[in-house]
């Protein structure tokens, strides 16, 4: 096995999550144990901060820091979303990038995201392929949506999902206080896949979960959902609703387009957001003079680190260890997945890869067999899946009763 000797450049992009610094306290830590990385990069807002040369050296950042990246939410580099152009189309970014790659020896490259993000993680690699230009690359999964192919779930995933059940439980006990009829409709992150919004049913197990739950494999009808809302609310006064925000009609099209244009991201991506909102202002002309609460959880779910799963952030924290260690071995062109151990009586995973091809712009989506029929939850297979990843205490610092958060220097690289 040859072994690449020369520097690494880690990136995060998309969506931010809870754990997504833990996968970045992994690399780090990680690279700086490898004799074949001379040098740690962090590339400030992703992919941007490649082509545009705005690169931090990360062993000038206190090693407490890293550590306590472990525990701090949102991207300490900053993220981005930028789509690369087939190559065939405009291959002016991917000159850059090999520009850039040659002018500092970078001979690893980890990039932390979803779908959309290891599809640019593998452009790139064919891309270097095709120019000869020996750079081990591996993609480290993040994303709440828990929708990327071939691995058995996605860090974030779990922490996010422990903050929605939860806090579906404390809604519960709010939403119940008085004795005048209420309906309450929450929105959860979720575009096509409904991960997220399935782990308010976590809620239920200890009696606190909602009474009607929408995900987005499912087509939405609007007058089926009101017909629902009304026999929950004759038998017991209270409607609990949770939803996923893309949740669409028979024919496709977005509920939360009723009444607004949506817009789309540099992906192609529509924009979700206020379904809540929209269903709410139906429910309220349909029941006249009944109180209708819409509650959207927006960015809380993916940036709640006080309530993270343990299991989440050791689990993120390992994926980026082993991003860097398999690249070292010489792998390259692949994707670090979670594979959970068939032989273990107790919840365990393996780390292993899977190639890049296969992980980009391919989503996975709950089975809908796993989807009770008459919108009251999950079954019993959903939660053997999602109980383990909500597992463990944070272990988060505290100063002054307060999280501490990774301060970085984000030192600039000068060359």
């Amino acid at each position: 096995m040859k072994v690449l000797k020369g520097a690494c450049i880690f990136g995060q992009s998309g969506g931010p999550t809870a754990v997504i610094n833990a996968s970045a306290a992994g690399v780090f830590l990680e690279a700086m144990k490898q004799d074949a990385i001379t040098e740690i990069f962090g590339a400030e807002h992703g992919i941007r901060g490649v082509l545009e040369e705005r690169l931090f050296d990360i062993r000038k950042e206190d090693l407490k820091e890293l550590e306590l990246l472990k525990n701090t939410p949102s991207s300490a580099l900053g993220s981005v979303r930028y789509k690369l152009k087939p190559v065939s189309v405009d291959d002016s970014d991917y000159k850059r990038i090999l520009e850039v790659f040659k002018k500092y020896n970078v001979r690893y490259f980890f990039y932390n995201g979803g779908n959309d993000s290891m599809d640019t993680c593998n452009k790139i690699s064919k891309y270097l392929q095709s120019q000869n230009y020996e750079c081990n690359i591996i993609g480290v999964p993040k994303t709440i949506d828990n929708d990327l192919f071939g691995t058995d779930h996605t860090p974030g995933y779990g922490s996010a999902a422990r903050y929605v059940a939860t806090t579906v439980m404390e809604l519960h006990q709010d939403t119940h206080v008085y004795d005048t009829p209420l309906v309450c409709i929450v929105e959860v992150m979720g575009r096509n896949a409904g991960w997220l919004t399935a782990s308010a049913a976590l809620a239920s197990l200890k009696g606190y979960g909602p009474d009607l739950l929408y995900l987005p494999e499912v087509p939405f009808d609007v007058d089926d959902f009101l017909n629902d809302v009304k026999m929950v609310l004759k038998r017991k006064n209270k409607v609990l609703v949770v939803i996923s925000e893309g949740i669409k009609d028979f024919s496709g099209k977005y509920i939360s387009e009723y009444l607004v244009s949506l817009k789309k991201d540099s992906f192609g991506h529509a924009q979700l957001g206020g379904i809540a909102t929209v269903l709410a202002g139906i429910v309220s002309d349909e029941l006249n003079q009944i109180k209708v609460r819409p509650i959207e959880f927006s960015l809380l779910q993916r940036c709640a680190a006080h309530i993270a799963s343990g299991q989440d952030i050791e689990e993120a924290f390992m994926a980026g260890t082993m991003a860097v260690r398999y690249a070292v071995e010489g792998n390259s062109d692949k994707m670090v997945v979670f594979k959970r151990d068939p032989n273990s009586k107790e919840y365990k995973v393996n780390y292993e890869l899977l190639n890049l091809e296969y992980c980009a712009n391919t989503e996975k989506k709950i089975p809908v067999s796993w989807i009770k029929d008459d919108r009251s939850g999950l079954t019993q297979e959903f939660y053997d899946y999602a109980l383990p990843l909500i597992q463990g205490d944070n272990k988060i610092v505290l100063e002054d009763g307060l999280p501490r958060f990774a301060n970085l220097k984000r030192v600039f690289v000068k060359k």
